[in-house]
């Protein structure tokens, strides 16, 4: 979102004393600024700090998505100032890109999850570029809404960054519509100048062992779409009547699992956590959760801050054996003579302290094991034990290699989450690289094969584009590297025009059995969840099927 200064400007420059990035001329030191009819803020450079809003004596300065149609023209006027003047000096020079073909650029996105709409973000900041976002789920926001911990809000915090893009005029919700059933991918080609895909990675890893597939035995992926309301999960069968439950893994998600098993209920409670997920937690007899660790504490992928949140959960002990905090021989060599990265030297100093940690009766309990992997699971119909084997780590250059021993252990269970990432699978018409799991792509352009040629017009971002790594901060710039690449390529006319105009987009999904959710719909959808959430004390009450979500945003239009 970038800033627009308006008609009431007074010229007196405090804005441009307050703004960090040198993104409002002209400035006083520069000779137009005493001729100039007002002052003008760069849409390419702004970075939405609202500095200037605080400092602006007479009220000028708007947020582009709060403009009124009567202010609207500054955008544009805003815009065109930089075309013509080449400024200088500050602390951050502008960021300069070459004019825009003087027509307008249609793109589609798939997808509404972080790198769509970083994608967009970049887009939109051009009023000549439409931008259309396609979603089969009718709430946009990808894993922000169904892959975030209910008890993390702070994270969903981004959301006011994805509402400020929808809130563009020259942007377009199509939700609650499939691509691929209510509109193929040719027909976006025909209708787009550019297509965007952003589809995420939207399956598991597997772990590939036997009696993986008896009851029981769930992705976490699953696990984490079913306590989020998914409407896809939200009859997932989960019981949890066990004492015990295993998550196999140890990155942030396994730790989200494990957190959400045995944090109280009434915790729970004033989150925005599903209401089936939080009947069944209420429910629940399970006091202990093992993470499996395959490698040792030094290789453990979850972050520390994440690490050190479980400690403050309220009735939950955190167990170490300190006999499994064996660390690999470099990093033993490079904890020793203090030449170990921090990040790596912190994650162990705290699983040492949790080591050290006294247990308290009748406390719930996560417990760490490094150094194992399953290898059996087994039971009648459904889970029972969970066979695994000790590791032990292997001679190897670069990354830490196990090698399975022959020590086995047991552990006695009714649930077992697997936790060991997430995969992307093929996109239809698209080539796919499966042994990577992603769209072969150059900087976002797909390619017909890894360093392959460039499919005109076709685009990826976020982890169909680079595999399922990185969180929030890594799509914005996987998003803006894929923007940044359209624009370019709309600058070097590598687009063919659209043969067909897009205008009966909204018609042809309808046609085909489509309620699409537009920008109206979601708003109303969002009213009423967070209506009903604060009636009953909570952030937020999700819905969790389409027909309720299609009523609400029926409902809102009305």
């Amino acid at each position: 979102m970038a800033h627009v200064i308006t008609r009431p400007c007074c010229n007196d420059a405090s804005c441009v004393s307050v703004c960090p990035v040198n993104c409002i001329h002209p400035t006083p030191d520069e000779p137009e600024f005493l001729t100039a009819e007002a002052l003008y803020i760069d849409p390419e450079t702004c970075i939405d700090c609202g500095a200037c809003i605080d400092e602006c004596p007479v009220e000028a300065i708007i947020p582009d998505d709060q403009l009124e149609e009567r202010d609207e023209p500054y955008l544009q006027i805003n815009a065109d100032y930089y075309k013509d003047h080449d400024v200088e000096g500050g602390l951050v020079p502008p960021r300069k890109a070459p004019p825009l073909p003087d027509k307008e650029l249609h793109v589609a996105v798939v997808g509404a999850g972080p790198a769509a709409f970083y994608a967009a973000e970049e887009l939109v900041r051009k009023p000549s570029i439409k931008v259309d976002m396609f979603d089969r789920l009718p709430t946009p926001y990808g894993l922000v809404r169904a892959g975030v911990a209910p008890d993390h809000s702070a994270t969903k915090g981004v959301e006011k960054t994805f509402a400020s893009v929808a809130a563009k005029k020259n942007f377009s919700y199509y939700l609650n519509v499939e691509v691929g059933k209510h509109i193929s991918h040719d027909e976006l080609v025909a209708r787009y100048h550019a297509v965007i895909y952003a589809v995420g990675a939207s399956t598991d890893k597997r772990l590939g062992i036997e009696g993986e597939d008896l009851s029981n035995s769930v992705a976490a992926t699953q696990f984490v779409a079913w306590y989020n309301g998914h409407p896809d999960f939200a009859d997932l069968a989960v019981d949890l009547s066990g004492d015990r439950a295993v998550v196999v893994g140890n990155g942030n998600v396994a730790l989200d699992v494990a957190r959400i098993l045995v944090t109280d209920p009434d915790e729970l409670a004033k989150t925005d956590i599903a209401d089936h997920a939080l009947a069944a937690l209420r429910e629940s007899n399970i006091s202990e959760v093992v993470l499996l660790g395959r490698r040792g504490v030094a290789q453990a992928a979850y972050t520390n801050s994440e690490f050190l949140a479980l400690g403050d959960v309220e009735g939950v002990d955190v167990i170490i054996d300190p006999d499994e905090l064996v660390l690999d021989p470099g990093t033993e060599a490079a904890l020793s003579d203090d030449t170990l990265d921090s990040t790596i030297a912190t994650k162990i100093r705290l699983a040492r302290e949790f080591a050290e940690r006294p247990q308290t009766e009748g406390n719930k309990r996560i417990v760490f094991r490094f150094l194992a992997s399953p290898v059996e699971i087994a039971g009648d119909g459904e889970v029972a034990t969970l066979t695994c084997v000790r590791n032990a780590y292997a001679d190897a250059t670069g990354k830490v290699a196990v090698t399975p021993t022959d020590e086995r252990f047991d552990l006695e269970t009714g649930l077992v989450l697997r936790a060991i990432g997430y995969r992307g699978v093929p996109v239809t018409d698209l080539p796919f690289d499966e042994g990577h799991g992603v769209v072969p792509n150059t900087e976002g352009r797909v390619q017909t094969a890894a360093g392959g040629d460039v499919m005109p017009g076709l685009y990826v971002t976020g982890w169909i584009k680079r595999g399922a790594t990185g969180g929030i901060g890594m799509n914005r710039i996987c998003g803006q590297e894929t923007a940044q690449a359209v624009i370019a390529d709309f600058v070097a006319a590598a687009f063919d025009d659209p043969s067909t105009p897009r205008d009966d987009v909204a018609a042809l999904v309808a046609d085909r059995g489509a309620n699409r959710i537009d920008l109206t719909g979601w708003k109303a959808i969002d009213a009423a969840e967070k209506s009903a959430g604060k009636a009953a004390g909570r952030v937020r009450a999700k819905f969790v099927s389409v027909s309720e979500f299609e009523a609400a945003a029926t409902a809102g239009a009305q």
